[in-house]
């Protein structure tokens, strides 16, 4: 009896156990099929966040152009779109996997190959920025350890267009971050899902781009840009420079320093547009006036050392405006000397050479006036016609700002910005202003192209600049040249200012036979675009 009972006790302890074991695999099953059916699109969905966590940008602000009396137009957004990639762990036939997207994709076959080993690895990427259309695809192929997920990226419509005005976003240790222009400077912003509307005008910039190519494929310039800019309140119109890249391919730019902004993160010599400055300094300082004369012997002696004019030739008696016209480092020379040293450099503080202009651009860099901290004549005399200190195109065209808008520096800028904080400190006198935008008008009216470059119903104020550049490995100067040009109209309420550079042109010496037509080409155009009535 006491052996059947035991026996009938040790089989249920048999079902038992076997139940339990039973319950244990049911319940493994389950899961597994919970896992890989019911969960599968809720698991991938937290799969894609958990490998998107490191580059998500949907909440990053845009950045828009503002059109003429249109709505703004988009010059960085984020996009949406998919990303291709393969899950080595699952991956049954790498090699009809590879020929089947191959035939669509362009993909590297070591590379895949490379990946699809990886085991171990459940993601590995093979193809970003995917349009909707191509990931439909590629799920509807249904290959096993094959798929796409969503993906986000930084996008610039307009390509290499006002390039180093936006710079781009980058990853950056798992966070996207701007990198240059104005995706570095509002990063706060942008990265808050603060949208940034900048004073860009598109029509504007695309007209001068298309400039800046011609000028600089016509005299094979080693660099260039092109500036047009409201000198009243400092907005930026347009400022392209080249060479230059493509944000959406930033990756690809072999030379970094094509990143950098020539308009304010490089100086130069600028050459005779200096002469402008020294002029105006000295018509509000009561040096002199319009009609102040000197007598060019075609050099002058300072410190013992001999200044010539351009072509060496001397002009006998010259006023102040047949200075510019004729563009005389002699006449410059005379202007700085009877205003005296310390007067000179005190109007070059005031217009604003002795500081960063503070334009919303990162990276930003001063103008070089160590030279004249030696206190030698000679420095302040090649100074006064733009040589032996550099400025950055960016401080130069403030500088100028003043001369077209009554003698304030202006505050130049990209981000549209409230008028009250765009006011300037004062410069020169108004009457000053007047007198010298008078002599540049004289300028294009008589010499500028042989009189050739003036536009009938409009005063047109502007002055060329020629600069050899300093052969800074072995001191002093090469035989290449730096040309720039600038000019505003209409002359006594200017609209607009133009400023233009060309580093090393070939073939061809000096500034106003190379660049007067684009000049003249944008001024044009600006007539036409926004309708300029003629003021004369």
């Amino acid at each position: 009896m006491w052996q059947e009972s035991h026996n009938r006790l040790s089989t249920n302890r048999i079902r038992i156990a076997a139940f339990f074991v039973l319950a244990v695999f049911l319940f493994i099953g389950f899961k597994l099929f919970n896992l890989q059916v019911w969960d599968s699109k809720r698991f991938k969905e937290l799969s894609s966040d958990l490998i998107f966590s490191q580059n998500r940008i949907e909440k990053r602000g845009e950045v828009y152009f503002s059109p003429q009396g249109g709505r703004p137009s988009t010059a960085a957004s984020t996009k949406k779109g998919y990303l291709l990639y393969i899950n080595p762990k699952i991956l049954e036939d790498s090699a009809s996997a590879f020929l089947a997207l191959s035939s669509f994709f362009a993909l590297d076959e070591e590379d895949f190959f490379a990946k699809s080993q990886k085991k171990n690895d459940p993601f590995e990427i093979l193809k970003k920025r995917l349009e909707n259309q191509d990931s439909e695809i590629v799920e509807s192929w249904k290959i096993k350890g094959v798929g796409t997920v969503e993906d986000k990226w930084r996008f610039y419509p307009g390509g290499s267009a006002a390039s180093h005005v936006l710079g781009f976003a980058a990853e950056n240790a798992g966070e996207w971050e701007g990198k240059y222009g104005i995706e570095k400077f509002y990063e706060n912003e942008l990265s808050s899902g603060e949208d940034v509307h900048l004073t860009i005008e598109p029509s504007v910039q695309v007209f001068a781009e298309l400039e800046l190519k011609n000028f600089m494929e016509k005299w094979n310039g080693a660099s260039g840009g092109v500036a047009v800019v409201n000198p009243k309140n400092g907005d930026i119109l347009a400022m392209a420079a080249l060479p230059n890249f493509d944000p959406n391919k930033f990756q690809e730019e072999k030379n970094l320093q094509v990143f950098l902004n020539p308009f304010s993160e490089k100086i130069f010599e600028l050459g005779s547009i200096m002469k402008p400055i020294t002029m105006a300094s000295a018509l509000d300082s009561g040096s002199i006036s319009p009609n102040t004369e000197y007598f060019d012997k075609g050099f002058v002696e300072v410190s013992g050392k001999r200044l010539n004019n351009f072509d060496g030739k001397g002009r006998g008696l010259r006023n102040m405006t047949q200075v510019l016209e004729e563009s005389l480092n002699t006449g410059a020379v005379f202007a700085m000397q009877r205003m005296g040293k310390e007067t000179f450099r005190d109007y070059l503080l005031k217009f604003g050479f002795g500081q960063k202009t503070g334009i919303d651009l990162p990276g930003e860099i001063k103008s070089n006036l160590r030279n004249l901290d030696s206190g030698r004549e000679i420095e302040f005399a090649t100074a006064s016609f733009g040589q032996g200190i550099a400025v950055t195109p960016i401080s130069m065209i403030s500088a100028l700002s003043a001369l077209a808008n009554g003698g304030k520096v202006v505050f130049p800028h990209l981000k549209v910005l409230d008028s009250k904080s765009q006011e300037g400190a004062e410069a020169i006198s108004e009457k000053a202003s007047q007198n010298i935008s008078k002599i540049l008008v004289d300028v294009v009216d008589n010499t500028l192209a042989g009189g050739t470059a003036k536009i009938d119903g409009y005063s047109i104020a502007a002055k060329t600049g020629t600069a050899q550049i300093p052969d800074y490995k072995n001191g002093g100067y090469g035989d290449e040249f730096l040309h720039s040009f600038f000019g505003y109209f209409p002359a006594y309420d200017a609209k607009f200012l133009i400023f233009l550079f060309l580093e090393k042109p070939v073939g061809v010496r000096y500034a106003s036979q190379t660049l007067t037509e684009p000049f003249t080409n944008i001024t044009k155009f600006l007539i036409n675009y926004y309708t300029v009535p003629p003021d004369r």
